[in-house]
């Protein structure tokens, strides 16, 4: 059987081009727009094309790859810019960003040292907790990440296809890597559609998801040599292709859609522009791509994706903003053409020039100093980190120095501590706070202030998961009362003040929670998920059949001004059975209190009629059910003109609207009243 035409094997300058434009609508985007440009995607298929004609010529010459020296090669072109670039962000994020940020930021330098920063980012994607987290300076390396990771498995994929072509199919290897490669092409591209059409997020940084776009790169290079095209075809479908590439972010909101079939337009373009090329006019596309500008911009491309967003995060943290004018945009992208051009002189060129088969010990040792440094300071980093997570009032000692009785003065520590940070018992006690003391938990600590049943992930239902979960807590054994705590983490953040009174009132606490979910029969008009429905209707019968003395929700979403009809009608559910407690919701900050108290404190309060309407929910609402108990804790967030991020010395927040569990425990005596009031009418009933 006849193999496939071997395409001259010759220099593409074109593509050189097409990387020097992806990487300046990347950069543009990034720092104008503010979108996804899809040129990453060009990226992606480029290096199918270039790596599968790469590695298809040398195993079809030597019979084999090596796979230490193809590792060796890989680490010299990609390692020494990238580790410099992660040692500098390193540094200037120790000195620019503010602590609040620090661990995720060090888990995303991990991520992207070691190439999986996308799937980093994909679970971040489907974390509650972790869906607030602001762009770090390591973010854009997820593309790198399904880089790394195609070069990598590709030359596995292309080994045992020429085994298997070879030995056991006795199939020529070209047309069985064609076959193979639609396969890929096609597994990967309908897979891509459903996972975006299901969760784009996840999808946008998801390998499986990407890999037909290099697969199409590698079909391309197959099939280029078939490929005969008019030079006045050519011409049109060259120009064509790069008009393709520069609009696509222009013209569709690929930050909402892509990968999935609309990711077929850049690549589409790219493929154009590549076939334009085989047959080239003069005044064809490829001339442009291959002018000496280009060929140069081209040839720093990588430098320039890897430093252009580090400047860009900095910059904003330097200057206290979320915009940049156009002459400081300019001037980062000069900045970071300054950076490419001297890094990859200074540092990736001389390692470049290294031969990777006579000189592996001497290139691994190089290779090993580069990126020791990174890795050292990551340690440190985070050590530094865990060392101050684990120091401070913010511990579980701390906490538990809370749960005392109004009388604190029979224990001088317990007293000392409540009166230095009283949180909400400055008001609810009295108790002036402290002067000159810093706000506990510190910055760092606030982000890790979850609600303690957020440890085990058997407590709570995530993402598309409508399984009804139960944890107990409190008084497990024998209580007095059951308390059901049901709903998304507008619930949940009120357990600290719940178990905080537990031991004294005699309450075993169930906690019914799912992530982004509330307790309702309406989905806010598609903002709630199929799965959070299903979890109430299941939640509901899980309840009836273990029934609870008080079921404890949020009795309103954020500022509106009336009960949701939703939550009425499934209170009803409950008339004549149990009793619902529905406490109002509390108010949202304009920024992430522990970002902003360390960046500008003074200006972290927000005007209490921005954050709380000026009546009480329930008072707008006609219908209400019978069974229903309302608690109004505003007070304890707000005075009568502002609400604010820190009370008593203690944070209040731990991102823009959910309470630390410090200050939840905190209210845990206010609270109390309203909790007693409410059991002393259920036994009244």
């Amino acid at each position: 059987m006849e193999d496939l035409k071997v395409p001259e094997k010759k220099f593409r300058p074109e593509l050189e081009g097409i990387r020097a434009v992806a990487a300046v609508l990347v950069a543009v985007y990034h720092i104008w727009i503010g979108s996804v440009s899809g040129g990453v995607d060009v990226f992606f298929i480029v290096s199918g094309y270039l790596i599968t004609t790469s590695l298809l010529s040398r195993i079809e010459r030597e019979g084999r790859i090596n796979f230490t020296e193809n590792l060796l090669g890989l680490a010299k072109r990609l390692f020494p810019l990238a580790f410099t670039v992660l040692l500098v962000s390193s540094v200037l994020s120790i000195l620019l960003l503010p602590q609040a940020v620090w661990k995720e930021t060090i888990s995303e330098l991990f991520a992207s040292m070691f190439y999986f920063q996308n799937w980093q980012l994909a679970n971040n994607t489907v974390d509650y907790l972790a869906q607030n987290n602001q762009a770090s300076p390591f973010q854009h390396f997820w593309a790198l990440s399904i880089q790394g990771q195609f070069y990598i498995t590709w030359p596995i994929v292309i080994t045992l296809v020429y085994l298997i072509a070879k030995k056991v199919l006795k199939t020529p290897i070209r047309k069985t890597l064609l076959i193979s490669l639609i396969l890929i092409f096609c597994a990967s591209i309908s897979y891509s559609i459903y996972i975006t059409e299901v969760n784009q997020p996840w999808a946008y940084f998801d390998t499986f998801a990407r890999a037909w776009e290099f697969s199409l790169g590698g079909i391309l290079a197959l099939l280029i040599s078939y490929i005969v095209l008019k030079k006045s075809v050519s011409f049109i479908l060259g120009w064509l292709g790069l008009a393709v590439i520069v609009f696509t972010g222009i013209l569709l909101p690929v930050s909402n859609v892509f990968p999935g079939y609309v990711a077929l337009l850049p690549t589409t373009g790219v493929m154009l522009v590549i076939i334009s090329a085989e047959n080239g006019s003069r005044f064809g596309v490829q001339k442009f791509l291959s002018s000496k500008p280009l060929l140069y911009f081209g040839s720093i491309s990588y430098g320039f994706y890897l430093w252009h967003w580090p400047l860009l995060i900095f910059y904003y943290a330097y200057f206290d903003t979320d915009t940049i004018s156009t002459p400081a945009g300019l001037a980062v992208l000069l900045i970071t053409f300054v950076l490419s051009v001297v890094t990859i002189k200074l540092v990736e060129g001389p390692i470049r020039t290294i031969n990777v088969k006579q000189s592996k010990g001497r290139l691994g040792k190089i290779l090993v100093a580069l990126t020791a440094p990174v890795i050292l300071v990551g340690i440190s980093w985070g050590m530094y980190v865990q060392a101050s997570l684990d120091s401070g009032y913010a511990t579980e000692n701390y906490s538990e120095s809370l749960s005392v009785p109004d009388n604190p003065q029979d224990d001088p520590v317990t007293e000392t501590i409540i009166e230095d940070y009283p949180g909400a018992r400055s008001i609810s006690h009295n108790i002036k706070p402290a002067d000159g003391k810093e706000p506990i938990p510190t910055p760092l600590q606030a982000k890790e202030e979850n609600p303690i049943f957020y440890e085990n992930k058997d407590c709570y239902a995530r993402g598309d998961d409508s399984t009804v979960t139960k944890c107990s807590f409190g008084v497990t054994e024998n209580p007095s009362y059951t308390i059901a705590l049901v709903g998304g983490s507008h619930s949940g953040h009120w357990f600290p003040a719940l178990r905080e009174m537990s031991e004294r009132l005699g309450l075993r606490i169930d906690v019914y929670n799912k992530d982004a979910c509330r307790f309702t029969r309406d989905d806010f008009d598609g903002l709630l998920t199929e799965a959070c429905m299903e979890w109430n209707d299941k939640l509901v019968e899980v309840l009836k059949e273990d029934l609870p003395d008080l079921i404890f929700t949020t009795a309103n979403v954020n500022i509106g001004n009336k009960v949701p009809s939703g939550y009425l009608e499934i209170w009803r559910e409950f008339e004549g059975i149990t009793e619902i407690f529905a406490i109002r919701d509390n108010p949202r900050m304009k920024e992430e209190p522990p970002t902003c108290l360390e960046e500008h404190p003074d200006k972290c309060s927000v005007p209490r009629d921005k954050a709380l309407a000026e009546v009480v929910p329930w008072e707008n609402t006609e219908n209400v059910p019978e069974n229903v108990t309302f608690a109004d804790m505003s007070e304890y967030f707000c005075d009568e003109e502002t609400c604010y991020p820190v009370i008593g010395n203690v944070m209040v927040y731990r991102d823009l609207h959910h309470l630390t569990t410090l200050y939840s425990k905190t209210m845990g005596p206010a609270l109390e009243e309203h909790i007693t009031e409410a059991l002393e009418n259920l036994q009244n009933d």
